[in-house]
């Protein structure tokens, strides 16, 4: 995989995604997600893995576990939108913990599309690359907001006084 103009390469990112999750199961598809898994050197034999098939990836649902992490790379542009979109949110609601989606900037995918999903952008990449990396951690993509807690809508000093 190339390098963008500013040094960043996806395979190497998505290395270090592997390498801070350390996860015992992957679901992947084809492409840059599983060179990098096949040249992952923590990857032991006891660490299940699960390839989408390229032509029909929605097909493996329901997945016989949930996986701790999926690789989503050279996937997407070649999906409908609405059977791309079936794709991550099946992976999402029950297929894996945490993903990780690179997609080509020149594909019909934008940037409300997934983060109106719970995803955040890592980085996007410049020429040559030209494709951003976006990811979804169950654990942080619903962050915790001070407004919205009983202390500060429960308002419990004013029951019985006000007639709502």
């Amino acid at each position: 995989m190339q390098t963008d103009t500013n040094g960043y390469n996806p395979a190497s990112d998505i290395g270090m995604i592997l390498d801070h999750y350390r996860p015992a199961s992957v679901v992947h598809s084809a492409g840059i997600a599983e060179q990098c898994l096949q040249r992952w050197p923590e990857r032991t034999t006891a660490t299940q893995c699960l390839k989408l098939p390229p032509e029909e990836p929605e097909s493996v649902f329901p997945l016989p576990q949930l996986f701790e992490l999926a690789l989503v790379t050279d996937t997407l542009e070649k999906l409908p939108q609405a059977r791309g979109q079936k794709l991550l949110g099946q992976l999402r609601n029950m297929g894996a913990t945490r993903i990780a989606v690179l997609v080509r900037n020149d594909s019909p995918w934008r940037f409300q599309d997934f983060i109106g999903m719970g995803f955040t952008r890592l980085y996007q990449y410049t020429e040559p690359v030209n494709a951003t990396l976006f990811a979804y951690d169950l654990d942080t993509y619903n962050y915790v907001r001070e407004w919205n807690n009983p202390d500060n809508w429960a308002n419990p000093e004013m029951w019985d006084k006000a007639r709502w």
